[in-house]
């Protein structure tokens, strides 16, 4: 019994916790695409970074 006296304030510690952590990460844009990534990771990326080189020689030839 005495136990539940330590294990209560800590419960609800956690739970604020990981309420301010939820709460911290939508205010910062954490789930603002969710599917991106998801996406990104099918696409094949060699004409983007075909692009980027060129776009980097172009630089230093100028």
């Amino acid at each position: 019994m005495e136990s539940i006296y330590i294990l209560i304030p800590i419960s609800i510690l956690t739970f604020f916790l990981i309420a301010l952590a939820l709460w911290w990460s939508s205010r910062n844009g954490q789930f603002d695409d969710l599917e991106g990534p998801g996406y990104r990771i099918l696409m094949d990326d060699d004409s983007i970074h075909s692009t980027d080189e060129n776009q980097e020689t172009e630089k230093t030839v100028e």
